[in-house]
């Protein structure tokens, strides 16, 4: 008993741990991207609307089959219908007796009486059973007929959604991973400079127990060395957070463990060619759903338009029926059986079939003027990445010219005041001027970044 005990208390932390165990993940931007087209709930949805499409598409094929149905029935008449008429069956008789001359008890010939009244009678059964089977086979419709050539049309207006979806998605999943990328260049700044700024206070120390520095330059240098940790612990809470952000875009489990294994630098940020004519509408997702969005619009007007012409079906039923005055299914049982062809010609419809003819090409119209602002948005779009991606350019340049220019001016400034010919004043300006260059670098780092993407994303090369 105790060793059964032993075992399931055993079993219940074996399952909690699993329950409560993280995964880790090393992945390159492409890895995160692929991961992020399985996972993202957004992207998830947009893949079940494909699949809903594809049931919308069996329900028209659906309407192309046979309809096949059984039946069964039982029908019982407590009190059956009772139907007046005029007695003929006293009129056929009269006429009859009249027309052989017929004569009466007193020797009077028999004349037809002038008004012979009415008979009520009750027909049929108390029970009625009825089993059988019916077919309708619709054979020309022409609805049914465009629903079934544009129903290719349908699923890739769907997959296209999807990838629109996909898009938007991969764009923030590229930017969110390379920003994280590149923001170890930050902490790797911030962690020299701290190192240097603790050498710097150190010799400083050593400088003060011989004399040559006052106390203030150490209360100075350790201020500066507590404003770098300070700013560093700010960029690791920046960064933890953005990791949130990158595993909710990517559909990953935030307690899941996210290793980034692809670095950015400059040469990747250039290694683009820009060119704002090199583009087509085409190779934008959202142009082409709404190129697909226009021919389902097209297939619409036809589809109305078709209703002009008869529709044809064929229908038939075969019925086994049972007649009597008592329940039960006992014989007799007799067959019945019907084909019929029917054809139903369009006379008038009170213009409402006009009405869905121009309501349709209005949206038809209404399409293509979309298509063409979206023209104009796609113009616009590329014209100012490739503006912004040249600044960006330009801007990283200065930003790193101006970096280079603080550490040079920072490193002779504190020779300067280890060889005791400059101040403490003057070196921390110098810090304070490099460590603004640094973060001037950084987030022009990130702009071209983010102005990469945008560029690759407007002309419809983001993979």
């Amino acid at each position: 008993m105790t060793r059964r005990l032993t075992g399931l208390v055993l079993m219940v932390v074996a399952m909690t741990l699993s329950a409560g165990a993280q995964k880790r993940y090393d992945m390159t931007a492409q890895e995160a991207v692929a991961f992020a087209r399985k996972n993202n709930l957004q992207v998830k949805n947009a893949l079940i609307d494909i699949q809903v499409q594809e049931q919308t598409n069996r329900e028209v094929t659906a309407a192309a089959y046979p309809q096949i149905n059984g039946n069964v029935g039982l029908n019982y008449f407590p009190n059956l219908a009772t139907q007046r008429f005029p007695n003929f069956i006293a009129a056929g008789t009269y006429g009859v007796l009249e027309k052989e001359g017929v004569v009466n008890g007193s020797g009077t010939p028999i004349t037809m009486p002038s008004e012979f009244g009415f008979i009520n009678a009750q027909f049929g059964t108390k029970f009625n059973n009825n089993i059988g089977i019916s077919l309708q086979q619709l054979l020309f419709d022409g609805q049914v007929f465009v629903g079934l050539q544009a129903r290719s049309t349908a699923i890739d207006w769907a997959r296209k959604a999807a990838e629109v979806t996909e898009e938007g998605i991969i764009t923030n999943v590229y930017k969110a991973y390379y920003l994280l990328s590149a923001s170890k260049n930050q902490l790797n700044i911030l962690d020299a400079n701290i190192a240097t700024v603790d050498k710097f206070l150190s010799d400083t120390r050593k400088m003060y127990e011989q004399g040559f520095s006052e106390k203030l330059d150490i209360s100075r240098l350790e201020v500066q060395v507590s404003n770098l940790r300070t700013e560093r612990h700010k960029v690791l809470n920046t960064i933890e957070n953005g990791y949130l952000s990158l595993k909710f875009l990517m559909g990953m489990p935030l307690n899941d463990t996210l290793v980034l294994t692809e670095s950015i630098t400059e040469e990747d940020v250039r290694r683009t060619a820009v060119d704002a004519t090199n583009y087509n509408f085409t190779d934008r997702k959202e142009y082409q759903y709404a190129e697909l969005g226009k021919r389902l619009n097209e297939y619409n007007i036809r589809r109305y338009k078709l209703t002009r012409i008869p529709t044809v079906s064929l229908n038939g039923n075969y019925n086994y029926i049972r007649q009597a005055n008592n329940f039960g299914f006992g014989g007799p049982w007799n067959p019945s059986s019907l084909i019929g062809l029917s054809i139903n010609v369009p006379i008038f419809d009170g213009f409402a079939r006009s009405a869905r003819i121009q309501k349709a090409t209005l949206e038809l119209n209404k399409t293509m003027n979309e298509m063409d602002l979206l023209k104009l948005n796609i113009d616009m779009e590329v014209r100012t990445a490739v503006n912004n991606y040249n600044n960006a350019l330009a801007t990283l340049d200065n930003q790193k010219r101006n970096m280079d220019l603080a550490q040079q001016v920072y490193d002779q400034t504190r020779l300067k005041f280890q060889n005791g010919i400059g101040s403490n004043t003057e070196t921390t300006s110098a810090q304070n001027d490099l460590l603004t260059a640094q973060n001037n670098y950084i987030l022009a780092l990130y702009d071209a970044i983010r102005a990469k993407i945008d560029f690759l994303q407007a002309t419809g090369k983001l993979q």
